[in-house]
């Protein structure tokens, strides 16, 4: 693993057009979520392709654009993290253009979920990097006032804790739904994202190798698409090895799938996939399309108690710099 450096009270982070781009009626949760950001301790600074309107087909720019963009900042040493605007269809085109030197080099943290979760594994299996599942800008902290003061204040505690301690985060605080769809405890790294990106991936030269599935807990979501290709998804990492070597499965609330007509609902067709494999499963955490979401960092040792329903983070995600 290669873990970023802890970002400290003051330290410049970026907000990054690294997928879409910001369309007018998004202001009002953008700037909310820069305010979060800063509540945060952070100088927040936005990236120049950042820009209400700003599109090219349907990213905030061409892909060469966004992975210079990207690179600039990862060479930075004033950008010590980079928070992802938003999600959309992006990052796979510009795989092929990071600069991963510059990420071995000065490694940061780099946040966001969706479509950016393409760019953290990608990150992940040619670096080692502990990339962050978490909150986009928009869809995320600019959600945070709508979630409670309660609520806010958790998820704060854990994003601040995460980034910028070396002390693990521990008990990850439950948003009272979570759900035990099949019993166990199992210890292990985190891997996973957005499920669709993860296969997608795997079929690509920025794959993860076998061995980051050996003893992992899977945590994956999904969006806009119907429990059939949710199953089919899940038969092809079952093809690929990939759910022998797991020990624990974290799924998120999957938001907007259809159910495909005449089959059965989303835990069954998990459970029908894993088959008798002695796999824990624990469901409906806040780590995907329905936002404001908890941090999972990729590679960090977690442990699952889905007889318990929690989960907690064992090691730190970040080092001292």
């Amino acid at each position: 693993m290669l873990r970023p450096g802890a970002l400290r009270p003051g330290d410049t982070v970026a907000v990054a057009a690294l997928s879409g781009g910001l369309d007018a009626d998004e202001e009002p949760l953008f700037r909310r979520g820069v305010a979060e950001l800063g509540g945060l301790g952070f100088d927040v600074k936005i990236s120049p392709l950042v820009e209400i309107g700003r599109h090219w087909w349907w990213g905030a720019a061409t892909p060469t654009e966004l992975a210079n963009e990207f690179n600039r900042l990862l060479r930075d040493p004033e950008t010590r993290a980079i928070f992802a605007l938003t999600g959309g269809r992006m990052t796979l085109s510009y795989l092929d253009l990071i600069d991963y030197a510059a990420v071995e080099a000065d490694p940061k943290p780099v946040v966001g979920f969706s479509d950016i979760d393409a760019v953290l594994l990608a990150l992940h299996s040619r670096t080692g990097l502990v990339g962050v599942h978490g909150d986009l800008v928009t869809y995320g902290y600019g959600e945070w006032q709508e979630a409670g003061a309660e609520r806010r204040q958790e998820l704060a505690d854990v994003s601040s804790r995460l980034l910028t301690s070396t002390s693990p985060v521990g008990l990850l605080p439950s948003g009272h739904d979570w759900d035990s769809w099949r019993g166990g405890h199992v210890v292990g790294p985190l891997i996973g994202g957005l499920l669709n990106r993860l296969v997608r991936l795997q079929a690509t030269p920025f794959a993860l190798s076998p061995e980051r599935f050996d003893g992992a807990i899977l945590f994956w979501e999904e969006v806009n698409t119907s429990t059939s290709m949710i199953w089919n998804d899940l038969h092809l990492l079952r093809h690929a090895g990939i759910l022998d070597r797991i020990a624990g499965m974290v799924v998120g609330p999957v938001a907007d799938i259809e159910v495909t007509e005449g089959g059965p609902g989303l835990r069954e067709i998990v459970l029908d996939v894993l088959g008798d494999r002695d796999v824990p499963v624990l469901a409906n955490l806040e780590i995907g399309h329905n936002p404001p979401n908890l941090l999972l960092p990729l590679g960090v040792r977690a442990q699952l108690d889905a007889d318990a329903a929690t989960l907690s983070l064992l090691e730190s995600a970040v080092v001292e710099r």
